[in-house]
């Protein structure tokens, strides 16, 4: 250790201290740096919260534009069917006064005797008679409407 006493004890306290100042300075640099990363990390997740509750509004506004829409959707076939169930039931109603109509123009038919009113009344109680029974058939094929309604649901 001979060899140490030659240099000045100012020289070793120089050296300590420039030793000492560069360690501060590292950690000054690495709390700089963290300081640094702890706001980029704030920052980065500031970002994705945000982009998120962006994507959440985005996805409540769709779903509630799609309800909106299966609700007027569901609306618009509800009425549509009333009106259906409507106009099948005056459907039926004129179907039965034709009915009877026929009937009575059946009736008629099979009540009068005289041979001149027959002739004059055959050709038109005819044709009615061959419409009354084609309205019967088709109403048989057809059924009940508000059954084919229902079918329909």
């Amino acid at each position: 250790m001979a060899w140490l006493n030659p240099i000045p004890a100012w020289c070793w306290l120089l050296a300590v201290l420039l030793v000492g100042g560069g360690q501060q300075m590292r950690v000054w640099w690495a709390e700089t740096d963290g300081a640094q990363a702890k706001a980029e990390l704030a920052d980065y997740r500031l970002q994705v919260s945000e982009r998120d509750r962006r994507a959440d509004a985005k996805a409540r506004t769709e779903e509630q534009r799609r309800q909106q829409a299966a609700d007027e959707e569901d609306r618009n076939v509800r009425e549509t069917l009333e009106r259906a169930e409507s106009h099948a039931a005056t459907a039926e109603s004129a179907a039965g006064g034709m009915r009877g109509e026929i009937a009575r123009l059946r009736a008629g038919r099979a009540a009068t005797c005289g041979a001149i009113a027959a002739q004059q009344r055959q050709a038109g109680e005819s044709a009615i008679v061959v419409l009354g029974g084609l309205l019967e058939e088709a109403g048989r094929m057809a059924g009940d409407p508000r059954q084919r309604l229902s079918e329909v649901e």
